[in-house]
């Protein structure tokens, strides 16, 4: 919830009189936050390369830009526009980059060393819920398979070699990939065949027939049914309501040396959050700028429906959905979690990427940074919940609370061996 209107938009003055009144402690981690550099509100750097890839969730990054909201904080957001994640890993860690639009599980990955070099990573405020789908080509949905169990059963009857596609190895779509086919009896590991194909190209590797399935942000689930190439089997809601997407992403080190820099681009981006969620007009509005060619490249009627949760599956059936993809929802959206963090690296010990459990709430401690974003939140007037753990029920009736993730990640009947 928000404080009244006179409150919730401070200037660089009132919010850093106001931050250093939240919070002078040490932020999550060992990096010192509560020190203002050389006492001054000032951002140490004034302009900001921002990574994204072309999907509907970099609407806040780009509107944060586009509307000046990151003038109004002292800095210059230059969102840039990237081909894959594996391109935005790679320029985090280089410092090509100065933060990204990035998925939660890289982040993790990269900070573990998980098929990557390791560096010190850290998540300085969730970008959005929802709003991911998983796609089933249209050969398939003639064959019957349009969700998971009358998949599971096509696959049963019809043995082959099946090829679903994520868009990183340790990222969010992946990981919702692998969780749903297991869901549906259907062993992601042994039972099919899993590739990794950037976002913007996903309708196009199913349309020459590279894969039968795919998980992925919009606008690419609506665009396969635009052109008639796949169905919707689901969307990543029906698996976790208000599950944890993107994130804001940067490097330990950046934020160490730039703090006050990292304080502007996320109250950037927060007010932007709060701007697209504020009404139709502006979701619309947001639509418009992010389909240009610049950003997504891609029509506009191809984002517009989703993000006011009006979808349809490519076979007639059409709905509205309240849990459609949103990036403030009165500041519930943008909390880092730690129990978010912790999830995909208990999935990544499910799937056999960890071969050890970790230590899971000491990484998430590490990377997330709770008291830099309650500092940010407290200025803002955006609340935040007492408990960085949260509870959600998955598809399959799993609960998740973060207490105890390793009894969690053991305990599911399909995983690796």
């Amino acid at each position: 919830m928000t404080t009244p209107q006179n409150s919730a938009n401070p200037s660089r003055r009132d919010f850093i009189q106001r931050a250093a009144a939240v919070t002078t402690a040490g932020c999550a981690g060992t990096l010192p936050f509560g020190v203002w550099a050389a006492g001054s509100d000032k951002p140490e750097k004034e302009e900001v390369k921002i990574g994204f890839i072309p999907l509907t969730d970099c609407a806040s990054v780009v509107m944060a830009s586009v509307l000046g909201f990151d003038k109004k904080y002292g800095v210059k957001i230059i969102p840039t526009k990237e081909s894959s994640w594996a391109g935005v890993r790679d320029k985090l860690v280089n410092g090509e980059l100065d933060m990204a639009h990035v998925l939660y599980g890289l982040v993790y990955g990269v900070h573990i060393g998980l098929g990557s070099p390791k560096k010190d990573m850290a998540v300085l405020m969730a970008i959005n819920n929802n709003g991911q789908g998983i796609t089933l080509s249209k050969a398939l949905a003639d064959k019957g398979a349009v969700d998971g169990p009358s998949l599971a059963k096509v696959m049963a009857r019809e043995p082959r070699e099946y090829t679903f596609a994520g868009t990183f190895p340790t990222g969010t779509h992946t990981m919702w990939m692998h969780y749903w086919l297991a869901a549906a009896g259907i062993n992601p590991l042994s039972g099919a065949k899993l590739i990794t194909v950037p976002p913007p190209q996903m309708v196009a590797n199913m349309r020459v027939g590279n894969m039968d399935g795919f998980c992925v942000g919009e606008p690419w689930n609506h665009r396969a049914i635009m052109d008639g190439v796949g169905i919707s089997a689901n969307t990543t809601q029906d698996l976790w309501k208000d599950h944890p997407e993107k994130v804001l992403g940067t490097t330990a080190e950046f934020v160490r040396k730039y703090p006050n820099t990292a304080r502007a681009v996320m109250m950037a981006v927060l007010e932007a959050s709060r701007w697209i969620d504020a009404s139709l007009q502006n979701k619309l509005k947001m639509a418009e700028t992010v389909a240009q060619k610049s950003y997504i490249n891609t029509s506009v009627d191809a984002i517009n429906q989703r993000i006011l949760g009006r979808y349809q599956n490519g076979l007639g059936k059409t709905w509205d959905d309240p849990n459609h993809m949103k990036f403030f929802n009165d500041g519930a959206v943008n909390f880092p979690y730690l129990s978010d963090g912790m999830w995909f690296l208990t999935q990544h010990k499910r799937w056999g990427l960890l071969k050890q459990h970790p230590d899971y709430l000491g990484i998430a401690q590490q990377i997330n940074q709770i008291d830099l974003y309650k500092s940010v939140a407290g200025a803002m007037g955006i609340s935040v919940p007492k408990d960085p753990l949260r509870t959600s029920k998955l598809m399959d009736g799993v609960v998740w609370d973060g207490k105890d993730p390793k009894k969690y990640a053991d305990s599911f009947k399909i995983k690796a061996a």
